[in-house]
């Protein structure tokens, strides 16, 4: 039996493909999966499609402004009133801006990804912390860039973003470690570090294309349902690169 199996899990961002295949994979396994999106036709689409698939599997939807810590943990407490119990957060909220050099780099480029990447990382770890804890096997999944750990000139405002998340994230997991005692963590908060992801999509429009080291959304996904089949202590404040270490 799946580690995954009765297990409750939301996805912040759902709506993209990586979400997609997040959903398919999570109700293939058995979970109960609470989806959020700020667009509320694209996570309607994807949500039907994770039930779609899986018939009998419930997967809900949502639209949870998560730039709100109280939506956030308004989302949170209803998720886990509604169902029991919430084993999962996973945060794939994404974005990207860049710039052709390091002098071109546009600040507004930062407000922008500081919300998108580091508020709602900030917002959804704060809500849904407790609740984790109380699980017994939670997982708080963050989906990060190498970049984060090798910035490029053009890359200093995503890759500092993505860098703060992450150790966000990492300070999550020492609260989980340090409430874990002696007996070790009851909860973990991982990331999944990528290059880059790639979708059927993409593919389609640049066939001759090798996306050389890039994730398959579908395989990312594989490794976010994975996580909860390896022990806490294991997985909780590290890096589970998915593409070679820059």
């Amino acid at each position: 039996m799946s580690a995954l199996d009765g297990a409750v899990v939301a996805v912040a961002g759902a709506a993209g493909p990586a979400g997609r295949a997040t959903l398919l994979r999570l109700a293939e396994a058995g979970a109960t999966v609470v989806a959020s999106d700020a667009d509320a036709a694209r996570l309607a689409e994807a949500v039907d499609a994770a039930r779609y698939a899986h018939g009998g599997a419930t997967v809900t939807g949502d639209t949870v402004d998560l730039l709100d810590l109280e939506a956030a943990r308004a989302w949170a407490d209803r998720t886990e009133k509604e169902f029991g119990r919430v084993d999962g957060l996973v945060h794939l909220v994404g974005g990207w801006r860049g710039s052709a050099s390091f002098a071109e780099t546009d600040l507004g480029d930062w407000d922008v990804l500081e919300d998108l990447l580091i508020r709602t990382v900030q917002h959804t770890s704060l809500a849904f912390q407790d609740g984790l804890q109380r699980s017994g096997n939670g997982r708080y999944l963050l989906i990060s860039a190498a970049g984060a750990s090798k910035p490029t000139a053009g890359n200093a405002a995503y890759a500092s973003a993505k860098a703060a998340a992450e150790a966000w994230t990492l300070a999550l997991g020492d609260a989980f470690r340090k409430a874990g005692g002696d007996e070790g963590p009851r909860a973990a908060a991982a990331i999944l570090v990528v290059k880059a992801l790639v979708h059927d999509a993409m593919r389609a429009e640049r066939p001759s294309a090798k996306f050389a080291g890039f994730t398959d959304v579908k395989e990312l996904a594989e490794a976010i349902a994975g996580v909860w089949e390896r022990p806490a202590k294991e997985v909780n404040g590290n890096r589970l690169w998915l593409t070679e270490k820059p």
